[in-house]
């Protein structure tokens, strides 16, 4: 580490010097010596039994960013009138992610700031949606349920504004918590979240059709007990259904036919095409004596509805500026250069938990567990990681490393391609496999 620090503090001194004579000057000298800024080009690299190659990176957007101010410095950036903002990475140092974290926020003077907390039954789509929201992908996406384990928080700056995102567990009873022997925090971090929150966003999955005609009693009873943060719905995966007309059904289920205090018309919900919202007049606080009678299967105070699909960005867009636009007066908790409170360590084993969710079967993938036995950065600037996976069967060892080990190799070429896409660099993966003492 301490040899890394010393060519930076050698190129600060270098940039000061020659950023007296002119960007000009500082392109052509950039020109002439491309390697001292890193331009050469690298393969990413992910080892498990078998390697991959990825797209290719220059170094320099590997600490920095795409676009990232330093190359705005050196006048080297490209302008991309499509780009509204840059998304910033995450640092792969754990010290470098901590002192982000608690940087003094670089806001403006008219800054804006709105707490959300994401609601709603396992596997709704809650970490997909966070992830469209911040533009990179940080939180683990996965088919099977509790994929997401406990809060996780992610940030969104655009300008003067910044919405906080805070990514919790599917809501589930405490009776399937005991039975499936889950983390307590499935079922504390939600309510805990929901303190702070300024919004809430309730998703629901509309192509799951045992599911999508009520909201779960837990998030009936979340939204019931903090009645006076406002809410919004989110009916997700509309690009699902065959038939859009079911959408007027469940709406009218899910808002109890009332949304914003007045009656919804429903022909005029219908107008709205996935991707954009029901417009609701300003919401009348909610009569909380009347709220969470025991036959209640919709929430009659929503704010707003949207019909989207999560996978969609054009549909994700419009949710984004809406909770862009509903940012209160308020200072930023974070520097804009954060976009989640997660270490690089969690972040890795997480991506690393959602390929052992998506390619092992049944209960396989729970009962594995995650040990990181070196996280080191390499001499070319790439980040070295071997993870050792324990598992409790010898049956479970065969299984997870799969014929040839091609099937180990594949989680580590998976997971690789997303880490490299969320620490902006070059990645080492090597996983091991071993039977649990």
């Amino acid at each position: 580490m301490a040899a890394t620090g010393c060519p930076g503090a050698a190129l600060s001194r270098v940039f000061l010097g020659f950023w007296q004579t002119g960007p000009v000057a500082a392109r052509e000298w950039a020109t002439r010596f491309p390697s001292l800024l890193g331009y050469q080009r690298r393969c990413v690299t992910c080892v498990a039994g078998a390697a991959f190659s990825g797209p290719l990176l220059a170094s320099a957007s590997r600490r920095y960013g795409q676009n990232s101010a330093l190359d705005r410095f050196l006048g080297l950036s490209q302008p991309d009138s499509s780009l509204t903002s840059r998304i910033p990475a995450v640092s792969m140092h754990r010290d470098e992610q901590d002192l982000l974290l608690v940087h003094h926020p670089d806001m403006p003077e008219n800054s804006r700031v709105l707490r959300v907390v994401l609601l709603g039954a396992p596997n709704a789509g809650k970490s997909t949606l966070s992830n469209q929201l911040l533009g990179r992908k940080v939180f683990p996406v996965s088919k099977k349920v509790h994929t997401t384990r406990c809060q996780a928080l992610g940030v969104i700056t655009e300008k003067e504004a910044q919405v906080i995102l805070l990514d919790t567990p599917g809501l589930i009873s405490p009776v399937k918590q005991k039975r499936h022997h889950l983390e307590l925090s499935l079922l504390e971090d939600p309510w805990k979240s929901m303190e702070s929150a300024d919004l809430v966003v309730v998703l629901v999955d509309v192509s799951d059709k045992w599911t999508r005609n009520q909201l779960s009693p837990e998030v009936l009873q979340c939204l019931t007990q903090f009645s006076q943060v406002p809410s919004i719905l989110v009916m997700n995966k509309v690009d699902c259904l065959k038939q859009k007309s079911v959408l007027l059904e469940l709406t009218a289920a899910l808002t109890e036919g009332v949304v914003s205090g007045k009656k919804l018309k429903l022909r005029q919900a219908f107008r709205s095409q996935p991707g954009t919202h029901c417009p609701s007049p300003a919401a009348k606080g909610p009569n909380i004596q009347s709220v969470g009678g025991p036959q209640r299967i919709g929430w009659p105070y929503f704010q707003e509805i949207f019909m989207l699909s999560a996978l969609s960005q054009e549909d994700v867009k419009t949710l984004k500026q809406y909770l862009l636009a509903r940012a209160q007066p308020g200072p930023w908790e974070f520097h804009s250069e954060v976009l989640t409170s997660q270490t690089p360590e969690e972040i890795c084993a997480n991506i690393i938990r959602e390929k052992l969710l998506e390619h092992l079967p049944q209960e396989v993938p729970y009962n594995v567990q995650q040990k990181t036995i070196m996280w080191e950065e390499g001499p070319s600037g790439e980040l070295v990681i071997v993870q050792k996976l324990l598992v409790p069967k010898e049956s479970h060892v065969k299984i997870l490393i799969g014929p040839k080990g091609h099937l180990i190799s594949q989680i580590a070429e998976e997971a690789g391609r997303d880490l490299m896409d969320i620490f902006l660099c070059e990645v080492q993966l090597r996983l091991s496999v071993k039977l649990l003492n």
